[in-house]
């Protein structure tokens, strides 16, 4: 059941039981239905109305986020429409619940889980409407928690409610259309078709340029000294309805509340974890990119972390001067004095994970950072047990989506060492499974001689190697598990670089085939 306190805040109550109520799957035209097809206007919506009424969770919001309002107009007359009502629009505020989803967040501060939410969908967005447009609808406080860094000290993650991520992700999904056409075109973070893939491309046709000094300046705790009335004078630019500046406004204004229950205000900041923080920190820093262009400097920006490509040391020490400046007098924030620098090309520069060195002939190399590559070779150590609590086959799927991932990131690397060595590593990682599957000396000397392994060989892996990450790089294992029965079941990451990244030579001569 669902309702509403007294302070507007939506809050619920979980009463009925979906699984067993769950009409069974109907079939409907959707093209007709949303397009009035043969019917009338208002014949559509009643029999989609009829349909969603039968639907639950998952799919009530995969047919509403598709289904236009028979109110809605068309995609022309959208613009002309006040924005919060684009915003508290059924289809919006149902595919904003489908993308909160497939984020899998955790709870908020209220402990209503995504999937509590998912159920309730039928009755929370047509609460959630009315009370967005009514003006009564009161963000929940904020659940902080602590994130170590990599380089210490702990970074403030703040969590909002389920149902306060849908409103943003709501706004979002309206504002970014808005927002993003005005970006500069240097900033990547956060935008649709950039990201760090278009900052290291553009990173390295500066440093080919002859502009191999860089100027990085560290914004401290950016996310939290966010200055609100500047935020929003700047939302006021391009945001008609005030309405919807109302709404931002109470979203950055929610209560924290620490990991010891201590509730105190939040008088400055975006919340860093929620779906609307991201478009917040490129609005405030969007100033700050075109002041940049108008000095005709060169740099590149993800999010809070930029770095300015100057020819000199003593440009690039200038230019940190009177940015530094900038920030803190006109922007009102705090630069990191100690760990800002300018740095020369001749040690490379490190860009979001990537290694960018000038090689002395003037080309550019792209490589994986160190930190980089010791977090990868930690995660595959997490995904390779010794004694794996699972199957086999689980652990390969695992650690595939993972490599997945990690390869889209990294594709751009010019210099395919890294991934020969880590395909190697896993490799040998799951050959120590393989062997400590079996439990004692005689039974892995057994199966080794079925798989054709000679019995001396076998015998040496098992009898005189004693230690299981020894054993892994012995003859017998190699030969009873080669690389070829590891690229049937894992695709080497190797091999997926050489098809981005062909070797030289064989260019050459697949373009001596035309002459």
């Amino acid at each position: 059941m669902l309702r509403s306190s007294g302070s507007g805040q939506l809050t619920f109550e979980f009463t009925d039981s979906f699984e067993t109520d769950r009409a069974p799957e109907k079939k409907l035209d959707f093209e007709k239905v949303s397009t009035g097809g043969e019917c009338e206007a208002t014949t559509a919506s009643n029999e989609a109305d009829r349909y969603a009424s039968e639907l639950v969770g998952r799919e009530y919001l995969q047919f509403r986020s598709k289904f236009k309002e028979t109110d809605e107009p068309d995609a022309e007359a959208s613009a002309l429409e006040p924005m919060l009502l684009r915003i508290a629009r059924t289809p919006n505020l149902a595919s904003a619940l489908l993308k909160v989803a497939s984020n899998k967040g955790a709870s908020g501060i209220d402990g209503v889980s995504i999937q509590e939410v998912v159920d309730q969908a039928h009755k929370v967005l047509a609460r959630l409407k009315d009370a967005i447009l009514k003006g009564t609808y009161q963000p929940g406080d904020i659940r902080r928690v602590w994130i170590p860094k990599p380089d210490g000290g702990h970074r403030g993650l703040g969590i909002p409610n389920v149902i306060d991520r849908v409103v943003a992700q709501a706004c979002l999904q309206i504002l970014e259309p808005l927002f993003d056409t005005g970006f500069h075109d240097s900033s990547h973070g956060y935008r649709r078709k950039r990201g760090a893939q278009t900052l290291v491309a553009q990173a390295k046709r500066y440093l080919s340029e002859g502009y191999t000094v860089t100027v990085d300046i560290d914004l401290s705790k950016f996310f939290d000294r966010v200055n609100h009335q500047r935020l929003l004078s700047r939302l006021a630019q391009k945001i008609p309805d005030g309405r919807v500046l109302q709404l931002i406004h109470r979203m950055l204004k929610a209560k924290v509340v620490l990991p010891d229950g201590t509730r105190v205000d939040n008088d400055e900041g975006t919340p860093q974890g929620g779906p609307l923080s991201p478009l917040l920190s490129n609005v405030v820093l969007d100033e700050l990119d075109w002041e940049l262009d108008r000095r005709g400097l060169r740099f590149v920006r993800y999010a809070d972390d930029f770095s300015i490509f100057v020819r000199s040391e003593r440009s690039g020490h200038r230019v940190m001067t009177s940015v530094t400046k900038y920030i803190e007098k006109r922007l009102r924030l705090v630069v990191n004095v100690d760990k800002s620098r300018v740095s020369t090309s001749s040690n490379g520069v490190s860009l979001l994970s990537f290694h960018l060195k000038r090689k002395d002939d003037g080309e550019i190399r792209i490589g994986i950072s160190k930190r980089a590559q010791k977090n990868v070779d930690k995660k595959v150590r997490d995904l390779t047990p010794r004694n794996l609590g699972g199957t086999f086959e689980g652990c390969l799927k695992r650690i595939r989506t993972y490599l997945n991932g990690w390869f889209g990131y990294f594709r751009l690397a010019t210099t395919g060492t890294v991934f020969k060595e880590l395909d190697a590593h896993i490799r040998r990682r799951l050959r120590q499974i393989l062997a400590c599957r079996f439990k004692r000396p005689r039974y892995l000397y057994r199966h080794l001689i079925r798989l054709g392994i000679t019995a001396k060989s076998a015998a040496k892996a098992c009898y005189e190697i004693r230690s299981p990450w020894a054993r892994s790089i012995s003859p017998a294992l190699n030969k009873a598990y080669r690389n070829a029965w590891f690229a049937e079941r894992l695709t080497p990451l190797y091999d997926r670089w050489l098809d981005i990244h062909p070797p030289k030579d064989s260019v050459i001569k697949q373009l001596l085939l035309f002459e």
